[in-house]
């Protein structure tokens, strides 16, 4: 499978980098860490663009780039787990002023006459504090549930901007017609890319950062990156992040060719994603030195993006076993 951006994707990226670097400078992201900023008006712009109606399997690739440019942006908004996580799993078109999150596993489903009753508890649930709708999956089925009808309680997490929440299910009941036939694979392959893109993109920033800084800081009388040791540890950031966005691409195209390979690419982009949020972070880290602990240096809204995409939806050891079963099925 050969791929290269066209013409059009590169200005759709290019397009999509400056939209969110307006709209999402580092003093907003501040002021939702701060003072928990409400960015439904950043929402809105995306609806505008029609940013959420990137559903179609032929709008894989711009999907792709949107998510890599909000993981570099340090997104606040919703967007990632109503695309990722709800879309995939709702019969529904997405509702922009109903933005959604998915559950995928810790809730149980009973019969209950006609209907199901559902019971459990979810733990770090992507914006499950405030979607306005739940898609459930459950071994009876996926369902779709307001938000209303559940108990969520916010959970701290690594990543301040993100909401990650844990919701309880106390016997809801739901009817025939919220259930949906959404394939529950298919949605976790998709969630599990789009986290991906996402931690390649805050990973990218992460250099930007880096590169902005050696390029400007002096020590000893010179640049600290006319230093070798320092030209080393950003050349291996650069081979880390080409590498993770390679498979993350790669990933989004089975997704939307309904390639067979699609679980083992999910796995393998989160996997290289994971590996590579851990050496970025890091060398970032020491590039940048005593500043990198700093409040006041950017830095650190990269970094906890990039470690808060390793943590959910499991790690780089998780999904590098998941790819070993695989490999080991397919050679018996």
């Amino acid at each position: 499978m050969l791929f290269e951006f066209d013409s059009d994707q590169r200005l759709w990226q290019n397009t999509v980098r400056e939209v969110t670097a307006k709209e999402c400078p580092s003093a907003l992201i501040r002021d939702v860490v701060d003072n928990d900023a409400n960015p439904v008006q950043i929402w809105k712009t995306y609806v505008s663009l029609g940013w959420t109606e990137l559903t179609d399997p032929d709008t894989a690739v711009e999907l792709a780039i949107v998510l890599e440019e909000l993981g570099r942006a340090t997104d606040p908004t919703p967007y990632l787990a109503t695309m990722t996580h709800f879309a995939p799993l709702s019969s529904e078109s997405i509702d922009p002023e109903q933005p959604g999150t998915a559950i995928f596993e810790g809730i149980s489903a009973s019969r209950d006459g006609d209907g199901w009753r559902l019971n459990g508890t979810a733990h770090r649930v992507l914006d499950g504090d405030r979607a306005e709708k739940l898609a459930v999956v459950t071994s009876a089925g996926v369902f779709v549930v307001p938000a209303a009808d559940v108990t969520t309680t916010r959970s701290p997490i690594f990543d301040p901007v993100l909401h990650v929440a844990e919701v309880s299910f106390d016997g809801v009941r739901v009817g025939v017609d919220q259930r949906s036939s959404a394939d529950p694979a298919r949605a976790m392959d998709l969630a599990l890319t789009g986290m991906a893109l996402t931690t390649v993109g805050a990973c990218q920033r992460i250099l930007d950062l880096a590169l902005d800084h050696v390029r400007n800081r002096k020590q000893f009388g010179s640049l600290i990156g006319s230093f070798q040791a320092v030209q080393h540890k950003a050349a291996d950031m650069h081979i880390a992040i080409e590498r993770a966005r390679a498979l993350a691409y790669y990933a989004a195209l089975t997704i939307a060719e309904n390639d067979p390979r699609r679980r083992l690419a999910a796995s393998m982009a989160k996997a290289a994603a994971g590996e590579c949020q851990s050496l970025v972070f890091r060398n970032g880290m020491q590039l940048f030195g005593a500043m990198s602990f700093t409040w006041e240096n950017d830095l650190q809204f990269a970094l906890k993006r990039a470690k808060a995409g390793e943590l959910l939806l499991g790690g780089a050891a998780q999904h590098r076993a998941l790819i070993a079963e695989e490999y080991r099925a397919t050679q018996l």
